[in-house]
Parts: structure tokens; sequence; C-alpha cells
């Protein structure tokens, strides 16, 4: 079989055929004068002598502006096109700038139209200069921007809606934070107090949570808790959590069954895919006769053990082994210990977020030895003192200090000699 030039049987005609259909409009094309792709672009051509004065000026812009083009060539700058502002910067920055460098990209400035409306625009130049170097004149390009300024102040006005979003919810989490703690210590008569709340993060609620309170015939209760996760669920049982340790306290003071009282509360309101649950430390605060200090009982239930500052200058932890999670299990087991705070002496109480600081390192935490340390350097101490200190050490981790932190100290003023 004989192929022929169409490739399909053909003498290739069609294609022929082809090209004569699609030649006017390539004829269109080739003819097209440079003078009207200058004079329609799409966007602003402007060419001005060095001293800004306009020498040439195209079609698109003097549509943009409404001006005649015999009332700008020859007798009106390229800054007179501008706004005051626009004008200003042009003979501080960019004109100063294009002389230097010979051009300049992407400018955002602002015409001034005929009718007085503004036009925001972005601006190229670039000198065109002679065989030798010198400078003859200024090319410069402006693209419409309006609907790129339009995007812009959508863009900021989105973003100030969610800056002043986020600052409501910071006021809110703020507010809700410090209705879950205490908003002043409550005096214990022959007994010195102090606390401290660092807020990890402004837009989250924390779980961490304390109390002291006074209980019938003389007795004192306390509590220092840290509730599993953060933000509303958090906020959830931080609240149940203190409100039913006080109320357990009114009606059994036993540290052991307040503790129990609260696992209780807290199964019943268990929810399987996000259990609740916390640490917390109990105590219960008796005073002695002749003002030689106060009884201390301490129920634990998985929170980290309160410090014992001496009036010797000793420092140690009083531990509650074996104190189970508070709400894991129906039947979780609570371990007390006793001991008497003596003049001279502090009780510390606190939560993880100081032992689990990251410090200079930022694989190291700062721990539990180096908190024993640290308390042993401050002993003898008074209550308020430990608590200025401890801040002052929150203070010092900065960054590496990433969770709620609560310190809570109890002292018996020494006596006097």
């Amino acid at each position: 079989m004989t192929v022929h030039p169409g490739g399909d049987g053909t003498d290739g005609s069609w294609q022929a055929a082809g090209r004569d259909e699609e030649s006017p409009a390539f004829s269109a094309l080739l003819e097209d004068s440079v003078e009207d792709l200058y004079e329609n672009a799409p966007c602003g051509y402007l060419s001005t002598l060095m001293d800004g004065r306009i020498a040439k000026v195209n079609g698109t812009l003097l549509k943009w502006l409404g001006h005649r083009r015999e009332d700008l060539v020859g007798h009106r700058h390229f800054s007179d096109l501008l706004t005051i502002g626009g004008r200003l910067y042009h003979e501080t920055h960019f004109s100063p700038l294009l002389r230097m460098q010979g051009e300049v990209n992407g400018i955002a400035l602002e015409l001034r139209a005929a009718d007085g409306t503004r036009l925001p625009v972005l601006v190229t130049s670039t000198v065109k200069r002679d065989d030798h170097g010198e400078p003859l004149l200024i090319r410069t390009t402006l693209l419409d921007a309006r609907d790129r300024r339009t995007y812009e102040r959508e863009l900021l006005r989105a973003r100030q809606e969610a800056e002043h979003d986020r600052e409501r919810l910071q006021r809110l989490a703020t507010t809700l934070q410090r209705t879950l703690i205490p908003p002043a210590i409550e005096p214990v008569p022959g007994m010195e107090a102090a606390a401290h709340y660092h807020f990890a993060s402004p837009d989250e609620v924390g779980g961490d949570f304390y109390d002291l309170f006074p209980l019938a015939a003389g007795g004192w209760g306390f509590f220092m808790g840290d509730v599993r996760g953060k933000g509303a669920d958090a906020a959830v049982v931080t609240s149940l959590a203190r409100y039913t340790l006080r109320a357990a306290a009114v009606s059994d003071p036993v540290p052991a069954r307040v503790l129990a009282n609260l696992n209780t509360a807290l199964n019943h309101q268990v929810q399987e895919d996000e259990p609740l649950f916390c640490t917390v430390i109990f105590g219960l605060l008796t005073p002695e006769e002749n003002d030689a200090g106060f009884h201390v009982v301490l129920a634990g239930g998985g929170h980290p053990p309160a410090v014992l500052l001496r009036s010797d200058g000793s420092a140690d932890y009083l531990p509650t082994p074996g104190g189970q999670l508070v709400g894991v299990v129906p039947d979780a087991q609570f371990t007390t210990a006793t001991l008497d705070l003596r003049p001279g002496d502090t009780l510390l109480l606190y939560t993880d977020g100081l032992t689990e600081a990251r410090t200079r390192n930022p694989d190291e935490r700062y721990g539990d030895e180096a908190l024993l340390d640290f308390a042993r350097s401050l002993a003898p101490t008074s209550a308020p003192g430990a608590v200025r200190a401890l801040t002052a050490l929150l203070d010092s981790f900065g960054e590496g200090l990433d969770d709620d932190t609560a310190l809570l100290a109890m002292s018996v003023p020494p006596r006097e000699r």
C-alpha cells in the first residue's frame, strides 16, 4: 500500500486548508502594532525624564486616572500623580534608591486620580542608559493593586477578629481558672500560710488546685491536687474535686475517708473515653496546747509527697506510699502519714509542674532530688519565705516551665527567745 504525505491516505491537503483558515488570525497577531500593545496593555506604562517629568504615558494609565495626555506629558511629574504620603515616600526612599541601584521592583504606592479617588498600585521602575552608561530616562510599570488591597484589608480584618477572639478566650480562661482556686489563703491562728499559682498558658484552664479552710472544733483542712489534662474537661473535674473535698471534710474529716468520698464522686462521673481522675494530698491540722504547733495527718492519693523543712535546717520528703490515683478504680486505697509541725517548721505542698520543669538542658527535668536539695538550702524558713524562693525558682525556668504549678506552704512561727 502506498502511503501518501497526509499519513491517512490523503495528499495532506486538509493540513494546508487548516493553515489557510487560521492564517487570518495569525496575520492579525503579526500585524498587531507595538504602539497598540503599549497603549492598551493590561498595566500602566510611564516614561519620565531623570527629573521625573512625564515624557510618555499609555492609554491604560490615562484611563485609570481620568487625565488627558496633553495635561500630563511635558507638564507634570510622576510624583504629582501620587498621594501626599506616596509623594513623601517617593522623594525620600523610592527616588534615591532608584538612582543608586538603577531599578526598584514591586513598591506599593497610591495614585491620585483626577476625581480625587485613590488607586493602589505596585510600581516597578528602571533607568535606561545610553551607550556610555549615562542615564537617559526612567521607565515605569504600574500594576493595578485594588483587588490585592481589598484582600489585604479582609485579611487584616480577619486577623483582628481572631486576635479579639483570642483575647476574649484568654479572659474567660483566666476568670474560670481563678474561680477554681481560693482568692486568698484564710489566716490560721498560730500559723503562717502562703500560696502561689503559675499559669502555664493564658489560653487553657489548668487542672491544679489547692485550699486551706477551717473545720469544726478548731481544726483546719488543706489539700493540693492535680487533674489529668487541661481545658474545659479539666475545669469540670477541678471544680468537682475542690468542692467535694471541702464538703467531705466537713462531714467526716478523717483524711483517708475524705479521699475515698472524692474517689466515689469521680467514679460516678466516669466517662469511658476520657476517665476523670486526679492526684490529691489531703491534710488535717489540729492545734496543740500551749502554742506548741500543730498535729498533722496526711492522706495521699498518688500525689507527689509533701516536704517538711525543720527548724534545725534539715528537710525531707513525707511519703505516703501506696496511695492510688483518685477516680481510677472504685475501691482505691489511700495511705496516711502523721507528723508534728513545731515552731520553726514549714510544710510544703506542690504539683509536679515544678519537678518536671525543663532545665537549661532541654532533655533534663528538674527532678525530686534537686527540689529536696533546694529545700535544704532554704531551711529553716517560713511559709512566705519558702513560697517567695520557689516562685523565683519557677521564674528561672522560663519556657522550660510548660505546665501549671501550684505551691502551698504552712509554717509555725518560731518562739521568741
